[in-house]
């Protein structure tokens, strides 16, 4: 049987799945098991095929349902039918056959429609649920990396006059930028670390004071923070390996991984000489506050 022949003869859901709200009340809905099969479709999917006289804009526009008998159903309506299907639901659905009830159910859902953008962009600033849940907290402590990394090199380009140095850091500059805008693009607004500021600050010192003093405390210096970096990202690999979903994000993870590991052989290669004492204290200062940050960003 085909598989629309099977979808007609089966409740169909048509939803946003580009709204997070809508995203998650459709998550609840499909962890009950329903009376008879539901087909949930999300219409602000470009492949997805609509039905038959209705355009992609009106089934973004409100709830729609089709019953298996093919009558297709908007608004409260909508939502009453799918809950008449939900073990734990069907009393709202008996609720709204009270003469009046589904007539106020209807001028709400129309009232919430005008605010429900708003509302959206809102929610974004908080919503994470394109990312593994057990992996927010290491996305946050990546852009908070990233962010410091954007002003070590700022803070090498600030005070060093050398040639050499200034290119090394221009280059690198520019990477870490790019790493910092797509971790912008990841983690929503209100799910970044708190401490972006600090960490600005740290950032800035960890790449002036090296810069004050030599090419090879600077160069010491890029080695250490990314022998941690690499570790950090190979941490989160390894736990998207083992959980085996979210390639595009591994991948994403597995490049920036590459370009940290090429910043770091680059600058040990020009450490030519070995470093003494102090030299050894400020990489183990260094690698230790990397480890204190990660700690820190990953719960602020």
């Amino acid at each position: 049987m085909a598989v629309e022949d099977q979808q007609s003869q089966c409740v169909q859901v048509y939803f946003d799945g580009s709204c997070p709200m809508c995203r998650r009340e459709i998550a609840v809905y499909q962890n009950i098991k329903p009376d008879q099969p539901i087909a949930w479709v999300d219409v602000s999917d470009p492949l997805t095929p609509l039905p038959a006289g209705q355009t992609k804009d009106q089934l973004m526009a409100r709830f729609h349902t089709r019953t298996a008998a093919g009558e297709l159903l908007s608004g409260a309506e909508a939502f009453v039918h799918v809950w008449s299907q939900l073990p734990g639901w069907r009393v709202l659905a008996t609720l709204a056959k009270v003469p009046g009830i589904l007539w106020c159910m209807e001028r709400a859902y129309r009232g919430f429609l005008p605010v429900r953008p708003v509302l959206q962009r809102f929610i974004l600033k908080f919503d994470t649920s394109h990312l593994p849940a057990t992996l927010v907290a290491d996305i946050r402590t990546d852009h908070a990396g990233e962010t410091g990394a954007v002003w070590i090199y700022k803070g090498i380009l600030a005070v060093s006059r050398d040639a050499e140095i200034r290119a090394f850091a221009t280059e690198h500059l520019q990477t870490e930028q790019r790493h910092l805008q797509a971790m912008n693009q990841l983690l929503p607004l209100f799910r970044r670390s708190w401490l972006l500021v600090p960490w600005r600050i740290a950032g800035f010192m960890t790449g002036a004071l090296p810069a004050l003093f030599s090419k090879q405390a600077v160069y010491r210096t890029i080695a250490a923070v990314e022998t941690f970096v690499n570790l950090h990202y190979q941490e989160q690999i390894e736990k998207l390996n083992v959980l085996g979903t979210h390639p595009e994000l591994r991948a994403q993870l597995i490049e920036y991984q590459l370009d940290e590991c090429a910043h770091r052989d680059e600058a040990a290669s020009k450490t030519t000489k070995p470093g003494g004492l102090i030299a050894r204290l400020w990489v183990g200062a260094v690698s230790s506050g990397s480890a204190v940050a990660v700690t820190l960003a990953r719960w602020v």
